[in-house]
């Protein structure tokens, strides 16, 4: 059912009348706690674009990020799509959408039911028709690939239940979508870009990655960071530097390196800028010390690969953990100590002199024997990175002891 009103006319209005439609729909009302109220519903699936809309994860002028959701996924969306094409098909999950202000509801007279449930109407401020373009009240938060599906199918209308709250914020939209989708084949990334803009109290391992994430988010976004610009993620497909790479690197350091010195470990909070420059000054001298490497494609260089950026990670709280606690090593001093091994990496061409583990093992006088890698055969390998995070930290201590 649909109602329109015309807007009167005022000496400011333009000519033409403005036409204000509404969808009213039989609705459920739940109270489920405290200010959380959702609706349920049921709308023909083909009209979902007059009042609803996808939200996709990017970046505004700010460098924030915006939106939440990720690209379609064309072939899923064709499955789908060929299955409601098909003899009797059924599709009971709701979809779930958020509207981005309140709606009207009206309660059946009379009728009495449960205090947490009320039959009734709503009403759902919508476009004239589904190929109108314009603002739209809601957000479809789960279920963007079966919309887009009963859009795209050959099919007059197809009726599907729905799921709705009010969340006049795009953090409160953000928060259900990453609790509904963190137990579905959602790709970390996207996860993991959302989270520095969440505030919703989520599962511990999330929780825990949250400020690994809001500290990457910050390095990616800083013109004056080595990490400008150059971590891939949804909303930076043309970083070099794989997130989940980052992310490995600043979790240890976080949970048991320098940046621990910043982190409350009651609330799991921590100072993200005083991390940052932490991360900026060793990793700005590393830049500085290597500036070819570092320019360079994972697989042209493995200084920017996984087992270059997490094996240095650790080097940065051997060094920096040296220092004063809570103090913030300069870039030049991190220059100092990171050129004592320079001479010794080979991170885009020749052979790295790495300890043979194997060999050792098997030696009775337990010397230690060595044996040659060429750059880039080492991997993003529990053993490869063991094995060179072993060699490049035994490095620097010998030849800091060897300098004094």
């Amino acid at each position: 059912m649909t109602r329109g009103k015309i807007a009167k006319m005022t000496p400011s209005s333009p000519k033409k009348s403005v036409i204000q439609v509404e969808i009213v729909v039989p609705a459920l009302r739940i109270q489920q706690s405290k200010g959380k109220t959702i609706y349920q519903f049921t709308v023909d699936g083909k009209q979902l674009p007059r009042f609803a809309a996808i939200s996709r994860i990017r970046r505004d002028t700010n460098r924030e990020v915006a939106g939440y959701q990720r690209p379609e996924a064309l072939s899923h969306i064709a499955s789908i799509r060929k299955y409601i094409e098909s003899k009797s098909p059924m599709m009971p999950n709701s979809l779930v959408i958020a509207f981005k202000k309140p709606v009207k509801f009206t309660p059946v007279s009379g009728l009495k039911t449960e205090d947490a449930v009320i039959l009734g109407h709503l009403h759902i401020p919508a476009l004239r028709s589904v190929d109108e373009e314009g603002d739209v009240i809601g957000w479809i938060v789960d279920g963007q690939q079966r919309s887009a599906a009963i859009r795209t199918a050959r099919i007059c209308k197809f009726p599907v239940p729905i799921t709705a709250f009010v969340a006049t914020t795009e953090s409160e939209q953000r928060e259900q979508f990453i609790l509904v989708n963190s137990v579905k084949p959602l790709t970390k990334s996207l996860i993991y870009e959302l989270l520095p803009a969440t505030d919703a109290l989520l599962p511990t391992g999330l929780a825990r990655r949250r400020l690994s994430a809001t500290v990457l988010d910050a390095l990616n976004c800083d013109p004056k960071s080595p990490f400008f610009g150059k971590i891939q993620t949804p909303t930076n497909p043309e970083g070099t530097i794989k997130d989940n790479t980052v992310l490995r690197m600043l979790d240890h350091s976080i949970l048991d390196g320098v940046l621990y010195n910043f982190r409350d470990p009651k609330t799991g909070d921590g100072d993200v800028k005083r991390m940052c420059s932490v991360v900026n000054n060793f990793f700005g001298a590393v830049r500085d010390l290597f500036p070819e490497d570092w320019e360079r494609k994972p697989r042209h260089s493995r200084l920017v690969h996984g087992v270059g950026i997490v094996s240095m990670g650790f080097l940065m709280d051997e060094i920096a953990g040296s220092s004063r606690k809570g103090s913030i090593p300069s870039r030049s001093y991190f220059m100092k100590e990171v050129s004592l091994i320079a001479p010794y990496c080979h991170w885009s061409s020749g052979q790295w002199k790495l300890p043979d583990i194997d060999r050792r093992k098997k030696n009775v006088s337990k010397q230690t024997t060595y044996k040659y890698v060429t750059w880039n055969d080492l991997q993003n390998t529990s053993k490869d990175l063991g094995l060179l995070t072993s060699h490049i930290l035994n490095l620097y201590k010998n030849e800091k002891a060897a300098r004094r």
